[in-house]
This record gives structure tokens, sequence and C-alpha cells, in this order.
């Protein structure tokens, strides 16, 4: 045939240990086509066509994800393609458009029949060909998965850091204009001309206020009256900015007895001029315990991503504690929790031993499950999340349940399949819970789910010691 040359075929890999005679059968039941640049192969829905060679040109394959094409591959010249000797799929779930001008060689599907049964060489060298696509498919929808879940957990820690981040810069801002009051009230204080005792008894009360760690909890009735006898108290002292001066006054734990108690220490004249100063002081005192919460809830929030990609491990099995990796997946959800105004509910068994496995696979696990059950409850834009860990013999056993709708009778055989998906498309590849079940299944472990309306259990257990 024109353009191939027995000497060709055999310098292919997948076709160099195939005999000639039998490459010599395939070149005489095949049939030569062409098709030009801007026209398709196949498009998904379609069935797929018989094994094919491709000559010449380029065809550009791609998968449909919602609204788009996300490219997959190229078959270029010397790639086989089509449908293989034992392939169950028979409709095509990729598009193939010509790029560049092509030519290409076609078995039929009724000639591949005979091709198994006559042409043992050349159908195994076929089959090879396609366990490397199936492998490769699935190593691309696996990291599809991966990169979906990827794209969900950094749309919630955006939230979750944009909020931290921003009172950061905020308290910055709030602190670097606050110190420039520091001279002016600096320079009030020591007009006072207050006697040592005075002044000891004022810093006194400062370090004390400054110092306490437990402050006293206020329902909202009882703080507005605090501070309204409070401001009362400054207004009738003529103190200035009696209003804010009386809010932080209430935030560190003064009384109107202990105001009592530092005017009768002070001269009447230096009851203003000192709750300024205090006043200034426990400002300064709230912007930075402000900052250092924000910048607190950074460090958690980026301790949990290096602990949940478990980015400074190596990949192999090892001991840990489950329930960090649990607990780290939640923070990761966060976002997702409060939009879905999800109650968590954490029944943890804290007797249990540390696991030997792959972290960074098990919070896979996690992943999925728990953003599944989050899923399920989102209609009813509420819901109750029950993460339970216990020991089963010598395996230990996590339960994630939700009290969404449930999953119905005609779908629960299959939800462990690949490619399967109850979700919306672009919402879901449908590899989840078969990433769930693999990853389980590698720890020598089982998956099982129990499903109700108003109650899904999905139940993971493998052994402690790996």
């Amino acid at each position: 045939m024109k353009n191939v040359s027995m000497e060709w075929l055999k310098s292919l890999e997948s076709l160099k240990d195939v005999p000639e005679e039998q490459l010599q059968w395939f070149m005489e039941q095949v049939t030569l086509h062409e098709l030009k640049a801007g026209s398709n192969l196949f498009k998904a829905g379609d069935p797929i066509p018989g094994p094919f060679l491709i000559l010449s040109g380029r065809i550009l394959l791609s998968v449909p994800r919602g609204q788009e094409l996300l490219e997959v591959g190229v078959y270029e010249r010397g790639m086989i393609g089509g449908h293989l000797p034992f392939s169950r799929g028979k409709i095509a779930n990729v598009v193939a458009d010509v790029i560049e001008d092509v030519t290409y060689l076609q078995l039929s599907l009724e000639k591949l029949d005979e091709m198994i049964h006559s042409q043992f060489d050349l159908t195994q060298a076929l089959v090879h060909v396609m366990a490397n696509r199936i492998r490769e498919s699935t190593a691309f929808e696996q990291q599809s998965e991966k990169m979906m879940a990827l794209g969900k957990l950094s749309a919630g820690l955006a939230h979750e850091l944009n909020n931290p981040a921003a009172a950061v810069v905020r308290g910055a801002v709030s602190l670097l204009e606050h110190l420039k009051q520091v001279p002016d009230a600096f320079q009030k204080v020591v007009s006072l001309r207050l006697d040592d005792n005075e002044i000891q008894f004022v810093n006194e009360i400062l370090v004390s206020a400054l110092s306490k760690t437990n402050k006293p909890v206020l329902s909202m009735l009882e703080r507005s009256a605090l501070e309204d006898d409070l401001q009362d108290w400054l207004d009738d002292s003529k103190v200035d900015a009696a209003v804010d001066t009386a809010e932080n006054l209430v935030d560190f734990g003064f009384r109107v007895e202990d105001l009592d108690d530092l005017k009768a220490h002070l001269p009447d004249n230096a009851i203003s001029g000192v709750f300024s100063y205090i006043n200034n002081n426990l400002v300064t005192e709230k912007i930075a315990v402000d900052i250092h919460e924000a910048s607190n809830r950074i460090s958690e929030l980026v301790g949990a991503i290096k602990s949940f990609t478990h980015m400074d491990q190596g990949h192999g099995k090892q001991y840990a504690d489950i329930h960090i990796g649990i607990r780290n997946t939640l923070k990761m959800l966060q976002h997702k929790i409060r939009n879905g105004n999800v109650q968590v509910i954490e029944q943890y068994d804290t007797s249990l031993p540390e696991i030997n496995g792959l972290i960074g696979e098990l919070n896979q696990v996690w992943t999925n499950l728990l953003d599944n059950a989050l899923d399920a409850m989102e209609p009813n834009q509420k819901g109750q999340l029950t993460i339970t860990t216990s020991r089963a013999k010598e395996c230990v056993r996590v339960t994630v349940s939700d009290n969404g709708p449930g999953i119905p009778e005609d779908v629960k055989s299959r939800i462990f399949d690949p490619f399967f998906t109850t979700k919306q498309i672009g919402k879901g590849t449908g590899l989840g819970l078969d990433v769930v079940m693999r990853i389980i299944k590698q720890h020598k472990g089982a998956v099982k789910v129990h499903s109700k309306p108003g109650q899904t259990d999905f139940i993971v257990e493998f052994p402690i010691n790996g």
C-alpha cells in the first residue's frame, strides 16, 4: 500500500514483535482513509470505529468537561487507536478532531473477530496498546479528580486565608495610626506630675488588666449595662472619649468599683489624663492581640495544608494519628462547611493507636468522603456531618455520616464504579469513590455504605498495622 512498507511497520514499537505474515494479513484487510483539517474522526457519543493506524497528520483528543473541551492527547504518525480487541467500550467518550490533514489505515469491526481467532501475535500487540491506553486514561482521570478536589479546596482556602490576612493588614494600619498618638498621650501624663506612689499604682492596675487570661464572659445585655455604667462614671469624671474608653474597659474586665479605687489614689486633675493613658494602652493591646490571632490562624492553615498534602514526608507508609488527617481535612473544607450551614460532630476514639498507612493517600479518602457528604446536604441548605472513629478488632474504623436525602436504590450498586457520578456536569468526574475504594484496598481494607433517606453512612475499615 502507498507510503506503507513492511520495514516501517516493523519499526513501530507496538508492532515490532508481530510476524511479517500477520502484518501482511493486516495490510490486505485494511482500507485507506483521508480526512481534512477541521473535520473529526468521531465525537463523544459516536460508536468507536475499528482499529486504525495513523500514516500522516495529527488528531487532537479532547474530553468534554461541562461546556468546555479538555485536551488529553494527540494521535500522530505510527499511533494506533479505535476499538481494539476485547475492549468493552463501544461508545466514544472523547472527541477526535483533525488538526492536520490525516491519512490512516482502518480495519473494519467485522474483521476484528477474524483477526482475534487467526492472528494471535497481532491481536496480542493490539491488546497491549489497549492496556497502555487504559493505564494512561486512568492516570489522567485520577489526576483530573485530584485537580478538581484541589480546585475546590483552593477556593475554600482562599476565603479562609483572606479573612485573617485582611485582619493583619487592618490591624497593622490601625496600629501605625494609633502609635502616632503615643507622644501626645505621654506628654499629657508627664504634665500631670504624679508622685512615685501614684505612678506605681496606675502601673499595677494597667499591668493587671493586660495580664488577665480569663476575661469575663458577658451576655449582650450584661455587657450593654456595664458599658452604660462605666460611661456614666467617665462622663461624670469628665474623661475624654468616654464611649470608646468604656467599651475598652469592659473588654479588659474593669468594673465601676475598679474605677472608684483608681480615682481614690489620684488627684482630681489627673483623672482624665490617666484614663486616656490607660485607654491608649488597652487599644494597643487589642490591636496586637487581633494581629496575633489572625497570624496564628494563617499559620494553622498553612500547617494544615502542609500536613494534608504530606509534602514534607516521604511517600512510603508511616505511623500517624488518623485524627490529624481528618481534622486537617475539615480545616481545608471549613469554608464549604460554613456556607452549607453544616454542623460538624466529631466522635473520636482517642485511645486508638497510630495507624500504619500512606498518609497523603488516606487524606484523599477523607477529602472525597467529606466533600461528597457536604455536596449531598447542599440542597437542604443545612445539615449535620458526623465523623466517628473506633476500633474493630485489629482494624481502625472511620464512619462519615450525613443527614442528606440518601442514595437512591437504583444507583447504590454503581457508586464505586469508575466514571459513574450523580453530580451535575462539571462538578465531578465519577472517580471520587473509585479513588476511595482503590486506596483502601491498597491498605488491605474495605469500604461499605448504608443509606436511607435522611441518613447515609460510609464506613471505612483497614488494618491498624498496615
